[in-house]
């Protein structure tokens, strides 16, 4: 029975490049495999899955509206898929999430997503929280802090460096660092509000 997993981390952890060498290792033993990123991820270019070493893949750029338990049935019939591996896949809708459950379910083939749980106020993505709930597996990428602990926040700066702790969820470009919860400072950020007694 094919399994949706869920392989989450702060930024700069290595998901990309975890994700090209998990293709490469299906491609080596003859294995074909179907690559997916968003198409509002377009740093490496639109429809290429790019990670910080310099490896790189084109990939299917899906948007918003697209629907991918079909967009994989129909790679399947017209070839067979043993493994679908999904980049950024915090900007998946909850809809294209029970899409994906389907692929496993129904057409039995593996789903590997990578992406972010939270955003640079400490909120989950609507993709990451469908996943964190659905998935069969999860599977934590690690990476650290600048203080040497884990790593699990991600904080978004300006060209300046300067901490951004308001705006759009979604901002392709800006610049983030990857803290630990302690020295990413939740109750600053947070929009919940909750603010602790001197």
């Amino acid at each position: 029975m094919a399994k949706l997993y869920f392989y989450y981390s702060a930024m700069n952890a290595g998901k990309s490049t975890t994700l090209l060498q998990s293709a490469y290792n299906y491609e080596e033993r003859g294995m074909s495999v179907a690559l997916l990123t968003p198409d509002i991820d377009e740093r490496s270019g639109r429809g290429i899955i790019g990670s910080r070493i310099g490896l790189e893949r084109k990939a299917f750029a899906f948007s918003k509206d697209v629907d991918l338990f079909i967009y994989l049935q129909d790679q399947q019939s017209a070839a067979s898929i043993a493994c679908v591996l999904v980049d950024e896949a915090q900007f998946l809708t909850p809809a294209q999430v029970l899409q994906l459950t389907l692929v496993c379910d129904r057409l039995n083939i593996p789903v590997l997503c990578y992406g972010l749980r939270t955003d640079f106020r400490g909120e989950p993505f609507d993709g990451s929280k469908y996943l964190l709930a659905w998935a069969d597996e999860l599977v934590e990428i690690k990476t650290i802090c600048r203080s040497g602990k884990k790593a699990t926040m991600n904080a978004r700066v300006n060209a300046d460096g300067q901490r951004v702790v308001e705006g759009e969820q979604v901002v392709i470009g800006h610049n983030y660092i990857s803290l630990s919860r302690k020295e990413f400072e939740l109750q600053r950020v947070s929009p919940i509000g909750y603010r602790p007694p001197d």
